[in-house]
């Protein structure tokens, strides 16, 4: 998918819980970050309630990080990248 097709689409609503020294956290916001989306990061060593509430959307999944596009759990940073290399993610960034 070309850089001016995605920009042309509506971005989907990302979300990622994570951490502020987490090198999965990195690689993520770097994926993402060269898709050129925005998305909303949630540091749950910054606001600890948050990692409640994470572990609850996540169906128990306590490592982060833990990506979500429109509200649908991707997983962490391997799941991201495989979801990338299945030719999904832009499928799922973009509408």
């Amino acid at each position: 998918m070309s850089q001016e097709k995605e920009m042309s689409q509506e971005q989907a609503n990302i979300v990622m819980y994570c951490t502020q020294f987490c090198p999965y956290c990195v690689r993520a916001k770097s994926l993402l970050n060269s898709k050129s989306v925005k998305f909303t990061e949630i540091d749950i060593d910054a606001d600890p309630s948050k990692y409640s509430e994470m572990v609850g959307k996540s169906g128990g999944i306590t490592s982060v990080p833990q990506i979500f596009i429109d509200d649908e759990h991707i997983g962490g940073c391997d799941d991201l990248y495989a979801t990338e290399a299945a030719g999904r993610l832009d499928g799922l960034l973009f509408k």
